[in-house]
């Protein structure tokens, strides 16, 4: 929060929405590639942004967090900087005209007492702040049982969480910011 300061009397400013100034200076051209996708342990993961009518929003920026493929949180510096071979956790990737996304990266390993997840953070226009929520794997439903985060979230919207198969390597994850479909977003 900042001050404003109109005949020496200090007070709290308001809230600014964010974007959709953000895709002129976030994006990067490797954001979206958390690894290439050559590597043997590469997924993809897609899907599309989309406002309570169900249309999409082409201006949201997306960023992921994530721990590597045996559970390990990267703890060094270098999220811009990529060599082809390392992972960061980190990526960024701005919707197109559709409201899609896309990331290269790996499927996580549990870290904790949590299933494998992604953590998700969407910015778009009319959001006073991002809002966060986390992807979680299909096949990992045995742990999606024991993940203390998902066992807080009412039965019927954990769904919401769950990314879908598609293919071999493949995942997709739509975003409902709001409606009948909702994506469950967590308070921090």
């Amino acid at each position: 929060m900042t001050t404003a300061s109109h005949h020496g009397v200090s007070g709290p400013t308001p809230s600014q929405t964010v974007g959709p100034f953000f895709g002129y200076a976030l994006p990067y051209e490797t954001g979206p590639r958390v690894v290439p996708g050559w590597r043997p342990d590469a997924i993809e993961v897609r899907g599309r942004v989309l406002d309570g009518a169900g249309d999409p929003v082409p201006d949201a920026l997306l960023e992921i967090w994530q721990a590597d493929g045996n559970g390990e949180i990267p703890r060094r510096p270098g999220g811009l900087v990529r060599d082809g071979h390392g992972f960061s956790g980190f990526g960024r990737c701005a919707t197109d005209a559709d409201g899609a996304y896309w990331f290269t990266t790996v499927k996580p390993g549990a870290t904790g007492g949590n299933a494998p997840y992604i953590a998700v953070l969407v910015f778009a226009r009319g959001l006073l702040k991002p809002v966060f929520t986390r992807l979680y794997f299909p096949e990992d439903e045995a742990a999606h049982a024991s993940d203390p985060l998902l066992g807080a979230v009412p039965a019927e919207r954990r769904a919401t969480l769950v990314a879908e198969r598609e293919g071999e390597r493949g995942y997709r994850f739509d975003i409902h910011l709001q409606g009948e479909r909702e994506t469950v977003f967590l308070g921090f």
